[in-house]
């Protein structure tokens, strides 16, 4: 009997600590990584950084002085000198580590060897960074942060610049128009790519933007943004003229460019632009974020008169990728399906579009549309991605680099109320207001009567 009592004692607070570290594993992987995978972690990395890096590849012979300083002062064996290794910062999801390459190894050496770090030291993923020449920041992610997406709370959005997702690493994913001002975006059905449209249009509607939509599906993914948007179309024809006016609008801000350049001798060189971000703020024209869902559908013809329609909405379309940034007009383009076989000037168009993300596809084809031009390899994870992780997407850009990222959830109810309540931020553009959408009123709240009805007092 003493023996049992002793063994509940001890096993059971052991089981329970067990069963609870299990559970938070897998429901909270956060606070599973804080309390034991943090401390773990840390302490492989400490123990076995040498014999680890020395397996690796990772080390170069001592120099003569270290040879000889070493024999000097003690009998120890004269081992590899791994890179110099900094201090160890602990972040929510992970670890981050500088280390100082040896002479003769660069980045890539390191990059190669991420796989294997990661095995040695028990995480979920080694990213490798350049931080300068010779220089590089291994960030150890604890586990997989894409599975339950949290945002950091420690976000800096700008002007036209959105936190929409969260990169493999644990690093947002931001959006930012003014570095990669316009971009093409791709997804099959119920991939997430609505969900990304979403976190877009809200991130905006807080911020000093006028935002245009184009939507050929009746406008059900942008007309509950109505109240934020400076103009909807809804259908190929209404696009065909929304678009003439935004080149006009376009022009129009060209021509108060090459106004303000009309230099004088006296001009300071901070007033001399060739963009609407040097123009003074109180000139400065309101920036202006189109956004094109089901693109497609503006490429699809039916008879003659349809082809030529579409091949002006396409040249429209091509002139503001072209020209638009100058201009402060931007380009969000979203569809299932991109590439040549949609007609004249699609590859064009494609080619203008700088930034590129490429939800779950349906095919191959459509990958090579969106990512095959400027990261060939990304294509397979593109194509790899589950129908189990909605949101989930490979994002590229044109200096050849990729990275896996995720949408968190937001409902259509919150991301309305984002887009009602900032109303009132809708700029002034007479050009846009005859494509302005009508705002539905909503019904006032009834507020129920008493329950017992007051009886009138009488002498």
């Amino acid at each position: 009997m003493t023996d049992l009592a002793t063994l509940l004692e001890v096993g059971g607070p052991v089981a329970a600590l067990g069963g609870g570290a299990a559970y938070a594993r897998a429901r909270h992987p956060g606070i599973y990584w804080s309390t034991v995978g943090l401390p773990v972690s840390t302490v492989r990395l400490l123990s076995s950084y040498g014999s680890v890096m020395e397996a690796c590849g990772l080390t170069v012979a001592p120099s003569r002085l270290r040879v000889l300083a070493v024999k000097a002062t003690t009998r120890r064996e004269i081992r590899p000198v791994p890179p110099r290794r900094g201090i160890i910062r602990p972040t929510t999801t992970g670890l981050r580590v500088r280390l100082r390459l040896a002479p003769g190894q660069e980045p890539a050496d390191v990059a190669a060897s991420a796989e294997r770090l990661r095995h040695a030291w028990g995480v979920h993923a080694v990213y490798v960074t350049t931080i300068k020449p010779g220089v590089v920041e291994l960030r150890l992610v604890g586990f997989d942060v894409l599975r339950r997406v949290r945002m950091p709370r420690k976000l800096h959005p700008g002007l036209l610049r959105v936190p929409v997702a969260l990169r493999e690493d644990a690093t947002p994913f931001v959006r930012d128009y003014r570095t990669v001002p316009h971009q093409l975006t791709l997804g099959a059905t119920l991939s997430g790519k609505s969900m990304y449209l979403r976190h877009l249009v809200a991130g905006l509607a807080r911020q000093p933007v006028a935002l245009v939509g184009i939507d050929c599906k009746r406008g059900v993914e942008l007309a509950p943004f109505a109240p934020r948007l400076s103009a909807l179309a809804t259908d190929p024809e209404q696009a065909a003229e929304l678009l003439p006016v935004l080149v006009r609008e376009m022009e129009d801000r060209y021509d108060l460019i090459k106004a303000r350049q009309g230099i004088a001798p006296g001009t300071p060189d901070e007033e001399i632009t060739s963009d609407i971000w040097g123009l003074p703020e109180h000139e400065r024209p309101f920036p202006i974020v189109l956004f094109v869902d089901e693109v497609a559908e503006l490429f699809l013809v039916a008879t003659k008169k349809d082809e030529e329609r579409r091949d002006e909405m396409v040249t429209q379309l091509i002139r503001l990728a072209q020209l638009g940034r100058a201009a402060g007009i931007y380009l969000e383009v979203c569809g299932q399906r991109f590439g040549a076989e949609l007609g004249k000037g699609a590859t064009m168009l494609r080619a203008q579009l700088t930034g590129r993300v490429c939800h779950r596809v349906n095919d191959e084809a459509s990958a090579k549309m969106a990512l095959g031009d400027i990261a060939p390899e990304a294509v397979s994870a593109a194509c790899a991605i589950a129908p189990e992780r909605p949101g989930l997407a490979v994002a590229g850009d044109t200096t050849g680099g990729w990275s896996c990222i995720r949408t968190p959830y937001l409902s259509l109810s919150d991301a309305a109320e984002t887009c009602r309540e900032s109303a009132h931020l809708v700029p002034d553009l007479p050009a846009l207001k005859p494509f302005r959408p009508d705002v539905p009123v909503r019904p006032p709240v009834e507020t129920p009567g008493p329950a017992v009805l007051p009886r009138p007092v009488t002498d």
